[in-house]
């Protein structure tokens, strides 16, 4: 089935569409602003690139779906690949991907989603206790 006709019998009613105050969202595999449009979606189109948190939480899970496979094998369509190297080696390696002719309008896209996960993953600093200065501060110790 093409793309376009997918995306046809997809865009109104799917089990990923989130319609919340006049904003359409969808939470689908693949769709890295989680925009219910055609660009970005995971169903509809043939190369998908999608870019999720590691399941043991250091580092991102890059799938990309081929283009050209059979039918009757679903599960070997995507193909999955952990970045655990940090966030500039991390992002070298998907705007290589995705430069590459493989879905280069997504490479911003990419970018950004990489670079949000890699930078939740990162351990929360504690906040330097604050002294108080003057007379009032003094007194209390």
């Amino acid at each position: 089935m093409s793309a376009d006709l997918t995306w046809l019998l997809i865009k109104n009613n799917n089990s990923f569409l989130v319609k919340r105050n006049g904003v359409q969202f969808s939470s689908e595999a693949g769709n890295l602003l989680n925009k219910n449009s055609f660009k970005y979606s995971g169903l509809a189109n043939k190369k998908t690139v999608d870019i999720t948190a590691a399941p043991s939480g250091r580092g991102v899970v890059v799938a990309t779906k081929k283009a050209k496979v059979s039918a009757y094998k679903p599960a070997k369509t995507i193909t999955k690949v952990t970045l655990t190297k940090g966030i500039r080696k991390s992002a070298r390696s998907v705007a290589g991907l995705t430069r590459n002719g493989y879905r280069a309008d997504l490479r911003q896209a990419a970018l950004a989603r990489v670079s949000a996960l890699l930078n939740s993953q990162k351990p929360v600093k504690a906040a330097p206790k604050k002294t108080g200065k003057g007379i009032r501060a003094a007194k209390k110790n």
